[in-house]
């Protein structure tokens, strides 16, 4: 007798064509537009620390998957830059043009060109700077860079619409893209702590900015030695 599956592992004993259907499911799947990546948007935007820590404490179901989130958000502020050739960000990196090509240049452009993945190197220095100044609360270092793969992944939202208005004004808008960008991660950040408290966000902002420095000196110290070893 013939069956739809193998009675040894549960497999299916013949798979379905794949086709345009198949394509948009599995695009549906990765981005989970069937859990709501909208309603991910919506939630983080007007009360984003209660739900990080729903997320982490009670229902995993409701939100997108922070990594697929942080990469995908910062994906789509990548297609943009490129797609309207504001090729600036909201990082920019200057160097003496002496001829030669440094290897902190290099790694300064994979970084600019793979804003997912940089996203979450970043992530994992500000967490470090978080788990010092809020080290007397019970989250460990996992939970804080799952926290910080949502904000900052809203970070690249924030910074995707500046870039569409840059597009539309023609006008440089960019410089005010950082300044919204960080207010929203510093409040975010604050809210998951302790909303009610200033401190939260005062601790918020300074162990922001100093993962963002310190990520940034990282490459440079590394493109340094190698540039000197290399000689």
């Amino acid at each position: 007798m013939d069956s739809k599956y193998c009675p040894d592992c549960g497999h299916p004993s013949s798979i379905k064509r794949i086709d345009r259907k198949y394509i948009i499911h599995e695009i549906e799947h990765v981005l989970h537009f069937e859990r709501g990546i909208l309603y991910t948007i919506r939630e983080l935007i007007l009360n984003p620390g209660e739900n990080i820590r729903k997320y982490l404490s009670e229902n995993r179901s409701r939100l997108v998957k922070p990594i697929i989130f942080i990469i995908v958000t910062s994906l789509i502020y990548t297609i943009l830059t490129h797609l309207f050739h504001i090729e600036d960000g909201y990082v920019k990196y200057h160097e003496v043009n002496d001829g030669t090509v440094s290897t902190v240049s290099k790694i300064v452009k994979w970084i600019q060109e793979h804003y997912g993945y940089a996203n979450i190197m970043m992530g994992i220095f500000i967490a470090l700077w978080l788990q010092l100044f809020f080290r007397k609360f019970n989250y460990n270092f996992y939970e804080v860079l799952i926290m910080l793969c949502f904000v900052m992944g809203m970070g690249m939202l924030i910074f995707s619409v500046f870039v569409i208005l840059q597009a539309i004004m023609h006008f440089n808008v960019m410089s005010f893209a950082g300044a919204f960008g960080i207010f929203y991660c510093v409040w975010a950040i604050g809210q998951f702590y302790f909303k009610s408290k200033v401190s939260s966000y005062i601790k918020g902002f300074f162990a922001y900015i100093l993962g963002m420095v310190t990520f940034w000196i990282f490459p440079v110290i590394i493109g340094i030695v190698i540039d000197v070893v290399s000689k």
